[in-house]
């Protein structure tokens, strides 16, 4: 009988490196699966079953551990520029969501800036930042 642990091994080291590259938690559970599968051959395992045995793996590891990852995905982190959040400013170029237009200096930094309600607000005028979309702060009047 063929050993396919070679097999195995190799989209083991692939997963796992394609995982190392990226970060995001989208090829661990083939790695999982692989592992299992790889296992499963050094025990003389038939591939037919060895094969059920890695999809039932990544599946069962996928299911078990996505919406724990969803949600530690989905908490942000703090950054440098959340400091910004909550300032009031100034406004240095009148901000009108539809021409795209609209600077504010906040703390001392300029900021693209664009209002919450799609408001135009003129140069001059003091706003309340709310929130960072990208590299542009959110304000309100």
């Amino acid at each position: 009988m063929e050993r396919n642990w070679v097999i195995w091994l190799i989209l083991l080291v692939a997963s796992l490196f394609l995982e190392s590259l990226s970060m995001q938690l989208f090829s661990v559970w083939f790695a999982v699966g692989a592992l299992a599968a790889l296992l499963a051959d050094l025990f003389g395992v038939p591939l037919s079953l060895q094969i059920i045995l890695f999809i039932a793996v990544t599946g069962i590891s996928l299911l078990v551990t996505r919406p724990l990852v969803r949600r530690l995905q989905k908490s942000k982190q703090p950054t440098n520029a959340d400091r910004y959040v909550g300032q009031t400013a100034v406004v240095l170029e009148e901000i009108d969501n539809i021409k795209g237009t609209g600077q504010i200096k906040v703390s001392g930094q300029i900021w693209s800036a664009r209002t919450a309600d799609g408001s135009v607000v003129p140069v001059g005028e003091m706003v309340r930042t709310v929130e960072i979309q990208g590299v542009k702060l959110i304000v309100t009047q």
